[in-house]
């Protein structure tokens, strides 16, 4: 995994992006587990998912961040 810089897609709104690479002896199943529990527990999103020719699939993930606002 590594993390990919913030990217800012419109005003106010910052994401943070994580890049998960599978193996293609993983099943379909398995993966669609993985992330789902990394969505649930994380508060991830999918962002890209790409297949490559040998079968490895690479998934990019965002998340919100929410930056704490401190009052007087």
């Amino acid at each position: 995994m590594s993390r990919i810089p913030l990217r800012p897609s419109r005003a106010g709104v910052e994401w943070e992006f994580d890049q998960v690479s599978f193996p293609s002896e993983l099943s379909r199943n398995v993966v669609t587990r993985l992330l789902v529990d990394r969505a649930e527990h994380g508060g991830w999103e999918l962002d890209c998912v790409r297949i490559s020719t040998d079968g490895t699939r690479r998934v990019v993930l965002r998340r919100k961040i929410i930056r704490a606002v401190r009052t007087a």
